[in-house]
């Protein structure tokens, strides 16, 4: 353990910094696992070395973001000490400043960690692109974003959004309704993140003109899709006909964005995943993308990345129980 101080010139900046009564520095001080006291304009930290290095980054960028005018909020705080634990030589702004879409009401939307940014740049360059990992990474809602950004840049005419009508074990003969009051639950998650990102107005129209088509994945069937950005939600619900089917619907001019987490299959037990198949299969192939993500990358409330690990761990003692074999992760 050691002690390091460092001195800030500017009143204003340094007390964007802190926060009302110092909530931010507190923030860094739970999340980096390290002591800070603040003296006048000085703030000394007390840590180990890597600690010390990751706090000594987190308040010269933040505060330089403070300086500049650029607002953050606590939440930024957190992603930020968070990113710097990772790498400490990261740049905040390389991140948090890649902004993809910046909706009428609301904040920008931009990477908020580093398996984020991979993505976002991952889905630039390649024309297939995979997102696995937990709920929470915002794998579908940046994909999303990135759907409605190539459509405003018109790098695409049509934005196509789909998910497999299969979860928790029903199906859609059994549900009451026409077909359309069936699959609305389903596809309900992935209208709600259009109304983030473009007016209401805006989002039926283009819906009424087919710019941007919400749909089941059974309706990709015999298709093929043209200057159209895809974006497949859910995958893991997919079977591996089903995930065939979807990615051999590519045409020039398109992109793919396929997301789900292997671990939360709703398909029937003994049934092989799509995604689960899709992934072993395409690993190596030039152009098609795979960007992995973990608990560490939750962006939600901090309890939603504890209570994955908790969940992943009882199920892994389970199938390990069960089956005499360590589980592996695709």
């Amino acid at each position: 353990m050691r002690r390091e101080k460092f001195t800030f010139a500017d009143p204003e900046a340094l007390q964007a910094l802190c926060g009302s009564n110092n909530g931010r520095l507190k923030l860094i001080e739970r999340t980096a696992g390290a002591q800070l006291f603040l003296r006048g304009n000085e703030i000394t930290v007390e840590g180990d070395d890597a600690t010390i290095a990751t706090v000594k980054s987190a308040l010269e960028q933040l505060y330089g973001f403070a300086q500049a005018g650029k607002p953050f909020g606590s939440e930024d705080v957190v992603r930020a000490v968070k990113v710097l634990q990772g790498d400490s030589t990261a740049t905040l702004g390389q991140i948090f400043g890649d902004t993809i879409l910046t909706p009428r009401a609301g904040r920008p939307i931009a990477p908020k960690g580093l398996a984020q940014k991979a993505y976002v740049d991952m889905v630039r360059t390649n024309d297939i692109v995979f997102g696995v990992g937990p709920a929470g990474t915002g794998k579908t809602y940046l994909a999303m974003a990135l759907a409605v950004r190539a459509l405003l840049d018109k790098q695409v005419r049509r934005i196509i959004l789909t998910r497999p009508a299969v979860e928790a074990g029903e199906r859609l003969g059994f549900l009451p309704g026409t077909l359309e009051e069936k699959v609305d639950p389903y596809l309900r998650p992935l209208y709600d993140a259009l109304h983030d990102m473009l007016d209401a107005e805006k989002v039926s129209r283009l819906t009424t003109d087919g710019v941007i088509e919400v749909a089941p994945l059974a309706f990709m069937r015999g298709r093929t899709l043209n200057d159209a950005f895809i974006v497949l939600d859910e995958a893991q619900n997919t079977s591996p006909e089903q995930m065939k089917m979807f990615l051999t619907r590519l045409g020039f001019g398109a992109k793919a964005i396929v997301t789900g987490d292997p671990s939360q299959t709703d398909l029937p037990r003994g049934t092989t995943s799509g995604l689960r198949d899709a992934l072993e299969l395409v690993d190596g192939i030039r152009g098609i993308g795979i960007a992995r993500f973990s608990d560490a990358d939750v962006v939600r409330h901090p309890l939603v990345a504890a209570l994955i690990r908790a969940y992943d761990s009882r199920d892994r003692e389970r199938f390990e129980a069960r089956h005499g074999v360590p589980v592996t992760t695709p």
